[in-house]
């Protein structure tokens, strides 16, 4: 059995990977840049990228089952890449959302074959926004203080790991959180608390955050929508729910072993 994995270097990909070889799964990982892959030994690397589905034969051959992560660009083409995978033989696909019931995730559902959709709400991974202004002036800035139940990444990977390898998650939508919800300040403190530092948050305005984003490039739509999640975020964000353990059979991880796993980079 082959899965391919696509995004195999991003926040969750890395993790599903990760994963897969740890089960022994034989995973080819579908990547921009095969050089700085950085993967597992024994990963068999593919060159190309899950939004130019027509440049996937190569990466498709073989393949019985498929990771997808959404991502920008992919919208057009999703259902594209859903009905070249078929074609190509795979009959179990899992895949993270973009945060709605796009045109990829409608087609992986009408797709025949069996699926699974995995819906966490924040990654613990966000707060490396925070790097450059803890190194700096340990301080946060942000508008909102309201609390959100992040996911570690790995239990995201972990999670699609198995509904790829095990039976009984065919049709399966899964929110996914960690097992805290936790405001801004909590999160800030957990990483003071783990760093030795006192670190200050400063509440920005609405606008302010908008105009962060739109310097960084992002589009007004976006920027808006990223804020206004933020300001009001759903209530499966801010309620913890058991889904990781019910299907790993392990505990989620906390938001303080991320940060243990990661407080380097907001040292100086």
């Amino acid at each position: 059995m082959t899965v391919l994995v696509t995004g195999a270097t991003g926040n969750t990909g890395r993790h599903v990977v990760a994963e897969l070889v740890r089960r022994g799964e034989h995973v080819r990982a579908l990547t921009r840049n095969p050089a700085a892959a950085r993967l597992p030994v024994g990963v068999e690397l593919a060159e190309g990228t899950h939004t130019a589905p027509e440049t996937l034969t190569d990466a498709l051959d073989g393949v019985t089952r498929l990771h997808i992560t959404v991502t920008a660009g992919l919208a057009d083409v999703g259902a594209d890449l859903v009905k070249r995978a078929v074609a190509a033989g795979v009959r179990r696909m899992t895949i993270v959302w973009g945060g709605y019931v796009g045109p990829t995730e409608q087609a992986m559902a009408e797709s025949g074959v069996e699926w699974t959709r995995l819906e966490p709400q924040e990654f613990m991974s966000n707060v490396l926004t925070w790097t450059d202004s803890i190194r700096t002036g340990k301080v946060v800035r942000e508008p909102f203080d309201l609390p959100s139940a992040v996911v570690h990444e790995g239990d995201i990977g972990a999670v699609a790991a198995t509904a790829l390898v095990e039976d009984g998650h065919s049709g399966k939508v899964y929110n996914l959180t960690g097992p805290e919800a936790l405001t801004t300040s909590e999160r800030i403190a957990i990483l003071g608390n783990a760093l030795g530092q006192d670190i200050t948050l400063d509440r920005i305005t609405r606008q302010q955050a908008i105009d962060r984003l739109l310097a960084e490039g992002v589009s007004v739509a976006d920027a808006e929508y990223v804020v206004g999640w933020h300001g009001d975020p759903p209530v499966e964000a801010r309620t913890v729910v058991d889904t990781i353990e019910m299907v790993t059979g392990r505990p989620a991880r906390t938001f303080a072993q991320w940060v243990a796993e990661h407080a380097d980079r907001f040292k100086p």
